[in-house]
């Protein structure tokens, strides 16, 4: 079992130490967030929360995400990175297909794309994008940045993007892995026609062989099923080892750690990684 950081609301500089802390540690990787910015007001409720209410607030730290992987990437040898998860369709597929394909070099292939439709609709008003079209955005966004990555001149002239042939230089070695997100049988579906990896926000325990049971299904209607799939998914459970281990025979290639209060400082942070490192990674691993 792989096992995965994830590191909301800390600011640049401290997401740079945190890496150079979780690979030294053998954590799989650090998974970061992303929002544009923080509305005074949200409207909608927040899907991942019983009380709807989400986690967020504008005081909280959102650095921009591929520049602070740059800079992890540049810290550490192993470490992958992934965000959990990006609103993809809030951007332009051309331009987060150079980002990510210059990120891939500059990390050794250790970025991965992890992608979400989007919940929060003053995102989409403001970006001035339709919130009711951002599924269909997401998906059309991967065919065209796969395209891209393939290197040379390539045209593309769909639903919602349109363009002449043209490239992006230099590309990358190979398509970046991408890892979707989402709960909805719509949404794991998606994951299992087009990603490589599909990413919990967090689940109970008893939540997951149902997840791990439709994705697998999905994926051999696709004809997928013998293909490389991550579930990288954050149990909340953790601590329930033999658990957690037979969800990995179900499946589950990696969990997720997540820590006990999100806005303490830093130093107890890194000292609640190394608890983890010490008591609970060698018995998940």
């Amino acid at each position: 079992m792989k096992i995965w950081l994830i590191a909301p609301w800390l600011a640049a500089q401290e997401m740079v130490e945190l890496a150079v802390h979780a690979d030294a540690l053998g954590f799989e990787g650090i998974m970061g967030a992303d929002h544009g910015f923080i509305p005074e007001v949200m409207e909608n409720g927040y899907l991942y929360s019983e009380d709807g209410v989400p986690p967020i607030s504008g005081e909280m730290p959102y650095p921009d995400i591929w520049t602070t992987i740059a800079a992890m990437a540049a810290v550490t040898k192993r470490l992958k990175f992934s965000t959990a998860v990006y609103v993809l369709p809030l951007r332009n597929p051309i331009e987060v297909a150079k980002a990510l394909g210059n990120l891939a070099q500059l990390s050794n292939n250790r970025v991965i794309l992890g992608a979400g439709a989007g919940w929060m609709k003053e995102e989409f008003d403001v970006y001035g994008v339709d919130f009711k079209t951002r599924g269909k955005r997401m998906v059309e966004m991967i065919e065209v940045m796969r395209k891209l990555w393939a290197g040379g001149y390539v045209e593309h002239h769909g639903n919602l993007f349109d363009f002449p042939p043209l490239q992006i230089t230099p590309a990358p070695e190979r398509n970046v892995p991408i890892y979707l997100g989402g709960t909805s049988d719509l949404a794991l579906k998606r994951s299992a026609r087009l990603a490589q990896g599909w990413i919990g926000a967090g689940n109970d325990i008893d939540e997951v062989p149902e997840i791990l049971s439709k994705l697998n299904d999905w994926r051999a209607e696709f004809g997928r099923d013998q293909e490389p799939f991550e579930t990288v998914i954050a149990v909340r459970q953790l601590e329930q080892v033999e658990a957690v281990k037979k969800l990995e025979e179900q499946g589950m290639t990696s969990a997720v750690y997540g820590f006990s209060d999100y806005r303490m400082p830093l130093a107890d942070k890194l000292k609640e990684m190394e608890l983890f490192a010490e008591r609970l990674m060698p018995l998940l691993a």
